[in-house]
């Protein structure tokens, strides 16, 4: 079944049926227990919620690891960068792990496994006496270079959440790179989707690097993704706006297909709106880009790109879910919360 485009879109449209989504989500809010949760999406399986967070990530990967077999050369570039993204949240662990001198014992418990090729060297890494060794121990290519770029510009002043934000400028870079490579007809599904989640990127880089971090834009602005449409113009925009409300407003269009009015949504979208709120929004764009790749490409390249858009919407819901359950959230209150936000009633700006 090698190069079988054919074959393994209509297994991930099987799969689609299955997925935990939609109303499928309302009986799971109801859980009681993550270890009921567990049971309900693995039978016979019961776990702490931590490590059925790290099994939905490892499914995850190893799923779209086994995508790549049934893709041309091109698809297959594709997906296999998007593995990389996996790579890098494990770069970040470590990474912190160093800034912050924390054993490697302890970090150990929060990577992720991934597939040959994919794998870092932990041990190296967590090693590592500078941010120079941590450096030249990562694999080449953008999100190295970005990391580098990034030190170099703080000096002896290393900010964790810039340095996390050149990993990820690197990656998004090299992503839409490969999605403008694409030659067939599935192109611009795919390079929807891919510019919307380097968009929202670019959106809480901006959001939480001037609202919550109290950055300058020159710090902020090298790290943005090049080629999300117009970049300089709605991140410039968004870095010089004086509120979260006025940054939202900047990016409707770009990152957000609409804003909530403020009677629908005050304690979000009144004068005190927050990044988070806007994030859902943003996601949820993602969410819809994502079923439209589905949809419209069907069996191909672009069905694989949407697959896996939808599978990281619904892991993330899932993580959410197993952390409102563990805490005692209200079923209620905690499918609210899912992707799409249900307590976010949109309308035009």
């Amino acid at each position: 079944m090698i190069n079988d485009l054919d074959y393994l879109a209509t297994r991930l449209h099987a799969r689609r049926s299955r997925m935990a989504e939609g109303t499928r989500l309302d009986p799971l809010c109801r859980s009681r227990t993550v270890p009921e949760l567990c049971r309900t999406l693995y039978p016979g399986d019961e776990m702490p919620a931590a490590e059925f967070q790290r099994r939905l990530v490892r499914d995850l990967v190893q799923e779209l690891f086994g995508c790549r077999k049934h893709l041309d050369e091109e698809g297959s570039e594709l997906v296999g960068w998007m593995l990389v993204r996996f790579q890098l949240e494990n770069a970040k662990v470590l990474l912190r792990g160093l800034l912050n001198r924390t054993p490697f014992e302890t970090l150990q418990r929060h990577l992720v496994s991934l597939p040959p090729g994919l794998e870092l060297d932990r041990s190296a890494l967590a090693r590592a006496e500078s941010i120079g060794d941590f450096i030249m121990l990562m694999p080449d290519g953008a999100p190295r270079r970005r990391l580098s770029e990034a030190a170099g510009r703080q000096r002896d002043n290393l900010r964790p959440f810039l340095l996390e934000a050149a990993l990820d400028g690197g990656y998004f870079h090299e992503l839409l790179a490969r999605a403008r490579r694409i030659a067939d007809e599935d192109r611009e599904v795919i390079k929807s989707l891919v510019v919307q989640e380097a968009s929202i990127f670019q959106l809480m880089l901006g959001m939480r690097g001037k609202f919550h971090y109290d950055l300058p834009a020159d710090l902020l602005r090298p790290l943005g993704a090049a080629g999300t449409g117009n970049p300089d113009e709605w991140f410039g925009a968004l870095l010089a706006a004086p509120d979260v409300l006025a940054a939202a407003k900047c990016v409707v269009g770009h990152a957000l297909d609409e804003l909530p009015p403020e009677r629908a949504a005050p304690k979000a979208f009144g004068a005190t709106a927050n990044p988070a709120a806007v994030e859902a929004l943003a996601w949820k764009r993602f969410l819809r880009l994502a079923n439209s790749a589905f949809r419209r490409s069907h069996l191909g390249l672009g069905a694989v790109v949407g697959y896996a858009g939808l599978r990281r919407v619904e892991v993330a819901n899932l993580i959410t879910l197993s952390e409102g359950i563990r805490n005692g959230v209200e079923a209620e209150k905690l499918r609210a919360r899912l992707i799409p936000r249900t307590d976010l009633e949109a309308a035009d700006v």
